[in-house]
């Protein structure tokens, strides 16, 4: 047997194995499940406050100062 074609036998049975062992190892991480300690915590705590970057005219107001911005940069000193 020509020695090219059994080095590419070997390797290809040497990737068959290493998928076999990481595809073995990524199913046995999802077997091991936390424990259950039975803590059961249940709060009614309820807050209307908005944070600022929820308020679409900041988004707005920002994307105008950095348009501007990157205009006033890429004008540079340009004199007419």
């Amino acid at each position: 047997m020509n020695t090219q074609a059994l080095t590419n036998r070997f390797e290809k049975f040497g990737i068959l194995v290493l998928t076999f062992f990481f595809s073995v190892m990524t199913f046995a991480q999802d077997a091991v499940k936390t424990p259950d300690v039975g803590v059961d915590v249940t709060t009614t705590k309820t807050t209307t406050t908005e944070e600022w970057f929820t308020n679409p005219l900041y988004w707005v107001v920002g994307a105008l100062l950095l348009i501007i911005l990157i205009a006033v940069i890429a004008r540079g000193n340009k004199k007419d």
